[in-house]
């Protein structure tokens, strides 16, 4: 069924919107796109929709939402009428509604415990260069500077379960996963964009947030953010590495809140008729960490 394309954007919750905002346009590189009282909208520079992180000034840090950038509006009615199908309430908003720039959504919460929006029609900006004969990339780039987002790595008890409902409701394909000794998933890995994964979930809490990850082109560009998380004395968590899973690259750090980013680049194009590939529990180190082909325990437990 033709439908979601892609992660369209993360809600994050910020005690301090001031010294969020600052981090996420100054350090990471977003580009500023609206401001309110009580929220900030960003996005990649080479994103041409109005955000893909919204910051959300809350007492508490953590993700508010997560939403998918849907191909059409008759694509809402159908994926409605499957999700109600499998027992989940859901509603519908109209333009604008949700705060500036968003288009009609469906909201609705997964059986991860998290919050999903389906979105068709989000406000487009541009990516500040002209459609004729353009740059490569603009000028006045900062921090890090990642073109896009990329993905998103949930938290939740039952993992089968939220694999399942991405799969069998929402018509994601399993790319790959780590099955526990019993036979349960530890992970799994899922995309609609033909990418590795646009979602994957990892056993934890119900509701947690891992990280949101933003794409770079290339290895030297996680070097370039790994001397900008020094120079700015940002916490880095892991990397930069590479994964086995995924087969992609990555640096993990922390904002000020501490929520848990990514920059991550690499991994392989996956076809509907591919197989997924599975690891086992004993392998989850180089699963995770290839390199280094062990856990870091922190990784597994530290979540927003």
């Amino acid at each position: 069924m033709p439908g979601i394309l892609r992660l369209s954007h993360a809600d994050i919750r910020v005690p301090d919107l001031d010294l969020g905002l600052a981090y996420y346009a100054e350090v990471v590189g977003l580009v500023e796109v609206e401001r309110t009282a009580e929220r900030a909208y960003l996005k990649g520079w080479d994103e041409h929709q109005h955000h893909s992180i919204v910051l959300t000034k809350s007492p508490t840090y953590g993700l508010d939402a997560l939403g998918f950038k849907v191909e059409n509006p008759d694509n809402l009615d159908a994926l409605a009428a499957r999700v109600e199908a499998a027992g989940i309430p859901v509603t519908r908003h109209e333009p604008g509604e949700l705060g500036p720039g968003s288009g009609t959504t469906l909201r609705f919460r997964a059986p991860s415990g998290h919050i999903v929006e389906l979105v068709h029609g989000m406000t487009q900006v541009g990516n500040g260069m002209p459609l004729l004969n353009p740059p490569i990339g603009p000028d006045g780039l900062v921090g890090m500077h990642p073109p896009r987002i990329d993905h998103i790595f949930l938290m939740c008890e039952d993992v089968n379960g939220a694999t399942d409902f991405f799969r069998d409701v929402l018509d994601f394909r399993m790319t790959e996963q780590i099955l526990a000794d019993d036979g349960y998933q530890l992970a799994s890995f899922l995309e609609r964009s033909h990418s590795t994964h646009d979602i994957a979930f990892l056993t934890g809490p119900d509701g947690a947030f891992h990280h949101v990850a933003f794409w770079v082109d290339d290895w030297n560009e996680l070097r370039h953010a790994a001397d900008t998380c020094a120079y700015h004395g940002i916490s880095v968590d892991a990397g930069p590495t590479r994964h086995g899973a995924t087969r992609g690259c990555g640096l993990y750090f922390f904002d000020p809140a501490g929520n848990r980013n990514e920059l991550y680049t690499g991994g392989y194009w996956f076809d509907p008729d591919d197989e997924p590939t599975t690891w086992t529990e004993s392998e989850i180190g180089r699963a995770i960490f290839y390199y280094q082909g062990k856990l870091n325990p922190a990784f597994m437990t530290v979540h927003s």
